[in-house]
């Protein structure tokens, strides 16, 4: 849902940023994997001492490479299939890490075994709603969008952390709820939409053309013989 609207607006304002590594002699790939470092690195330091604010912060800036690389791919025509897979590939490990951090917190000094169970609710659900997507698509199918899409996971707990760090209180409880049942309600749509397009195909009418029921003019033992 938000990849409609914040798509296009960010990528007018790192533009320049992203011509700048271009110049630079930087390559896409390298922003993928600086970006994805940092985002574990900040959940994964950050947020199990609690330090939601800072930790967001510095989650926010690295995350914003996802942006930044296509830009540059796309200046350098660089779009290609690895790229696609390294970028889609290594956003698993940076989602993982902001909800891994948040459990090592409440699982520690946050003492909360119900937020801690709903950290690793979410961070299973969101992989199972990619692996919905990705399954789906290797059987020629399409199982994309849903009310929560993977920015939209991502911006909502981001946005509750830090908030949550600057002393609201009980918000970011409400996004992890909020998300478990947003994303679960989400793998079931792509479940549906899969299966509407299974049936269909399953019951389409097969290709009833006559065969050709002449007599070969090739031996048997000469099948395949220009």
């Amino acid at each position: 849902m938000l990849n409609k609207y914040a798509r296009a607006l960010f990528g007018r304002v790192f533009t320049p940023i992203a011509r700048a590594l271009v110049r630079a002699g930087i390559s896409p790939d390298v922003v993928t994997i600086v970006g994805t470092l940092g985002v574990m690195a900040g959940s994964l330091i950050l947020f199990p001492r609690g330090e939601f604010f800072w930790g967001t912060m510095a989650v926010t800036a690295f995350v914003f490479s996802d942006i930044i690389d296509g830009l540059m791919a796309r200046m350098t025509q660089r779009n290609s299939v690895w790229g696609t897979y390294l970028d889609s590939t290594l956003d698993r490990f940076g989602d993982a890490a902001v909800f891994t951090g948040l459990a090592m917190w409440f699982a520690g000094n946050g003492d909360n075994d119900l937020l801690c169970a709903l950290c690793l609710y979410n961070l299973s659900a969101g992989s199972i709603t990619s692996y919905a997507r990705a399954k789906a698509e290797s059987l020629g199918m399409q199982a994309s969008g849903g009310i929560a899409e993977r920015s939209d996971r991502l911006v909502t707990i981001l946005v509750a952390t830090g908030l949550q760090g600057v002393g609201v209180p009980g918000i970011q409880r409400a996004a992890l709820i909020v998300l478990a049942l947003a994303s679960t309600y989400t793998v079931f749509q792509r479940i549906l939409m899969v299966r509407g397009q299974a049936l269909a195909r399953d019951t389409a009418p097969q290709d009833t053309a006559p065969q050709d029921t002449a007599p070969s003019s090739t031996a048997p033992g000469d099948a395949g013989v220009a």
